[in-house]
């Protein structure tokens, strides 16, 4: 069971006034990959089902399955309202798919540009200061958010020294600037790297480690990144100078 804050409900779910409720934990899982039968839908069902075994009540968005539309051709809509609700009621979101081109497929880039909709997920206004509510206090703050990410990159390629990155780096856009930025909390991506050579020899641990990282998904810290707040950020949002003194790049954001 999760005591989390509730809020009254605007036409569409979106939170409003903070209040008490118990609800059991909720999960959102959304994945996209065009073969159901792929490694990433191997471990989709496998997630899906790990956290059920934890009590959790899981609600799947298969957005290859829901041929879901991901051009914005106007805003809302019954597709959409119907994933924001999804979100609103969930405590923890999963994001999985394959890395394609250091990014994720168009189909879910396309589930976030017409999801995450203004007023909704982001410019939401704070009722007392009349600013929009923004880095680690959006519209979707309160939940959690794990990537799951499938690679063919070798694992030091996608590390601190390698040609492609780290890994927090490479999707410093979606961490911070789409998850982070509406509110949620980025826990650190679940890289499952040499995807396409996983086999009935090496299955097994793919599996242990991510079914590892679900059973303590409700205690693990979230990547520790500054709220957009003035002891941190001046009127330009830059660091002020004595904050990260040292640093720069997408390290400095984070807390020490």
């Amino acid at each position: 069971m999760v005591v989390s804050p509730g809020r009254a409900r605007d036409r569409i779910g979106n939170p409003r006034a903070p209040c008490t409720v118990v609800h059991a934990m909720r999960a959102l899982w959304v994945s996209a990959h065009p073969d159901s039968h792929s490694l990433t839908g191997h471990l989709r069902t496998l997630g899906v089902h790990t956290l059920r075994s934890d009590g959790w009540q899981v609600t799947e968005s298969d957005l290859y399955a829901m041929r879901w539309d991901p051009v914005l051709h106007t805003e809302g809509g019954p597709d959409v309202e119907a994933e924001q609700r999804k979100l609103l009621d969930a405590d923890l979101v999963v994001l999985q798919f394959p890395l394609w081109w250091y990014g994720m497929p168009a189909i879910m880039k396309g589930w976030i540009d017409r999801v995450f909709e203004r007023e909704f997920a982001y410019d939401v206004l704070d009722p007392v200061t009349g600013r929009a509510r923004k880095y680690g206090d959006g519209g979707l703050v309160g939940r959690r958010a794990l990537t799951v990410v499938t690679a063919g990159d070798r694992p030091g390629s996608l590390g601190p020294r390698g040609i492609s990155g780290s890994i927090d780096d490479v999707l410093w856009p979606l961490l911070h600037g789409t998850l982070w930025y509406t509110g949620m909390s980025a826990l650190r991506p679940h890289l499952i790297t040499r995807a396409r050579d996983v086999d009935a020899d090496t299955i097994a641990d793919v599996e242990e480690a991510l079914t590892g990282r679900l059973h303590g998904v409700v205690d693990e810290q979230p990547i520790p990144y500054l709220p957009l707040d003035e002891r941190y950020y001046d009127h330009s949002i830059a660091l002020h100078p004595h904050v990260s003194p040292a640093g720069c790049g997408n390290d400095a954001h984070r807390l020490a």
